[in-house]
């Protein structure tokens, strides 16, 4: 079964190329079956180059999906012009009377700014709130886990000696869990970021599933709160690290290249992806999931 975006979206055309099943919506119309409801707040500043990134894993599952992509209510895009967003986008308000089965919550480009000082940030925690009664499965991706982990468990972060980045290989410490079912022991995995979480400041309410000695927790199950949390980048396209380690050198940055993304090192070469199989793994196994557990009835989600 395809995904189903707007008809027009831009990253459809992507999708199409790589031979991603995409529905339009009067072909989903004579399907007698309840789509997966699925919605993707989306925080980054270049909302075409992530709807795709994500849109390219959800759309990879054999089950109809209806990608409902949404924004911060309180929030003016510098990057992304208003008629893409009125045409594209939903915002949260429009969005807080509706139930889904699963929920993306996305990094955004703000991490050296205290969580209580981000403009959005009360909007943030009505949405966090939100999807305890709304949504039956929410995974928070970088600044947004780190955002959930502060709001659900006062995890303390910090910022790091040194920025993460790169493609580190990690340990994936409960193969049994459903959220990591096929993963190999030590996966590839890219990140890109300044700061890390407390370990001692985790709730015993979270286990972390994937983790690096190294450069900090990867990803941690919650329960609890019907969420998982991703601090790293498995949606990364091949060129991300890499377009942001060249806007930082144009911006006269001495950040250093990518670890482990550029063969041999050489900055000349196009990286190469090698993480996609698990970034299709992740998102395939928390659809699946979803389908195995979401109540039928719309209206039983988050009860």
């Amino acid at each position: 079964m395809p995904i189903r975006i707007p008809d027009n979206l831009p990253a459809r055309k992507t999708l199409e190329h790589e031979g991603v099943l995409v529905m339009d919506s009067s072909r989903a119309a004579r399907q007698d079956i309840r789509p997966l409801q699925i919605g993707l707040l989306n925080l980054m500043p270049n909302k075409e180059r992530t709807e795709t990134q994500f849109t390219r894993l959800i759309g990879a599952t054999p089950l109809q999906v209806d990608l409902t992509l949404v924004r911060v209510t309180d929030h003016k895009s510098k990057n992304t012009s208003e008629d893409y967003l009125k045409a594209f986008y939903s915002t949260w308000s429009e969005v807080r009377e509706r139930r889904f089965d699963g929920f993306v919550i996305t990094g955004a480009p703000i991490a050296n700014i205290p969580f209580e000082d981000v403009r959005y940030w009360k909007e943030m925690v009505e949405i966090m709130e939100w999807t305890q009664t709304n949504v039956h499965h929410t995974m928070f991706i970088c600044w947004g886990a780190q955002a959930a982990l502060h709001h659900f468990h006062k995890a303390r972060r910090y910022r790091m000696a040194h920025k993460a980045f790169g493609v580190f290989r990690h340990q994936v410490l409960n193969p049994r869990s459903v959220w990591v079912h096929g993963f190999s022991d030590s996966p590839m995995i890219p990140v890109s970021r300044y700061n890390d979480i407390a370990r001692d400041s985790l709730s015993p309410d979270l286990e972390i599933l994937i983790d690096n000695a190294e450069i900090g927790v990867c990803m941690l199950d919650d329960p609890k709160h019907r969420a998982v949390h991703m601090l790293n980048h498995l949606e990364y396209d091949n060129r991300s690290l890499a377009d942001e380690y060249e806007r930082d050198r144009k911006a006269g940055l001495d950040t250093p290249p990518p670890v482990n993304l550029f063969p041999n090192g050489d900055t000349s070469i196009e990286p190469e992806n090698r993480w996609r199989s698990h970034a299709h793994l992740l998102f395939q196994n928390w659809i699946n999931e979803i389908y195995q557990t979401t109540p039928f009835e719309l209206d039983r989600i988050g009860t």
